[in-house]
């Protein structure tokens, strides 16, 4: 779906349904309108994602598919969508928020180990395949995950990702494989048993009060090491869980976290070009 121009000129983002005529086997709920106040958004049928650009002068070619959270029963899209969007868009790179099916929704009949995890496989092909349109390097194209949505990005960003060739469908013919991943206090189900070798290098933070998931934080952590992929991580004193974008704490620490992803980012060539020529991203 494309919102109209009259809403685009009104500074309106860019809505893109993931497949065209809906979700494969559920496309007869396609029109079924979302439910959304305040922070949230539920009662997803229509997988999608929404187009955050940075300004053209300060944009860098990277890119980054964002998973909000919300325990696979509502998205938390404003403080871990739109928020995480407004400042990556500030440091050069387009954002894509994805608003995934949920599991524990009211009378859902998805799965996240089939739903959510085909929507997540499914944005970063969409993604890659237009990024011409947009323009991304599609070596450059990463995921971001908050809480449930971390679960999401693990489900995409440790599977080999190869498109189909063959596919019908243009989209399915890219690859799904983020060139890089960032874990905000992600959740703890689908941690592969051993991280590939091949895996994205990845950003990690939580707290270490977060009962829920700074353990995942850890475990990523230890596995990467094992596997010798480059990683950081970062446990913070305290947050708790769900402190989004930092921006609402007291604490320094928590309110300035996202400068910590904007210094790894830098520090790993993604955000800048070398000699006019885009970087490759350090593996």
């Amino acid at each position: 779906m494309i919102l109209p121009a009259a809403l685009l000129a009104q500074n309106e983002p860019l809505v893109i349904s993931l497949w065209k005529n809906g979700a494969p086997g559920f496309e007869n709920r396609r029109h079924e309108p979302e439910q959304a106040k305040d922070y949230w958004v539920k009662n997803i049928h229509n997988p999608s994602v929404t187009v955050f650009l940075p300004p053209k002068d300060k944009a860098t070619g990277a890119a980054v598919v964002v998973c909000p959270g919300g325990g696979h029963r509502l998205l938390v899209y404003g403080p871990e969508g739109v928020d995480p969007a407004k400042f990556l868009n500030s440091i050069g790179v387009a954002v894509f928020v994805l608003k995934y099916r949920l599991q524990n929704d009211t009378l859902s009949p998805y799965k996240v180990t089939i739903h959510a995890k085909q929507d997540g496989f499914r944005a970063m092909r969409l993604v890659r395949s237009r990024a011409a349109e947009f323009g991304i390097d599609t070596n450059r194209i990463g995921m971001m995950g908050f809480s449930a949505g971390g679960e999401v990005v693990d489900m995409v960003a440790f599977d080999p990702g190869k498109g189909d060739p063959k596919a019908a469908d243009p989209i399915d013919r890219a690859s799904s494989k983020p060139n890089f991943i960032i874990q905000i206090y992600p959740g703890p189900s689908y941690i592969p048993d051993v991280i590939p070798a091949d895996a994205p290098p990845a950003f990690l933070l939580a707290a270490d009060d977060d009962m829920c998931c700074s353990p995942s934080v850890i475990q990523l952590l230890q596995k990467y090491r094992a596997a010798k992929v480059p990683v950081e991580a970062h446990i913070l004193t305290k947050g708790a869980h769900g402190f989004n974008m930092g921006n609402r704490s007291k604490l320094k620490s928590v309110n300035t976290w996202p400068q910590r992803l904007a210094d790894w980012l830098s520090d790993n060539n993604i955000l800048e070009p070398i000699n006019g020529n885009r970087p490759k991203v350090m593996h």
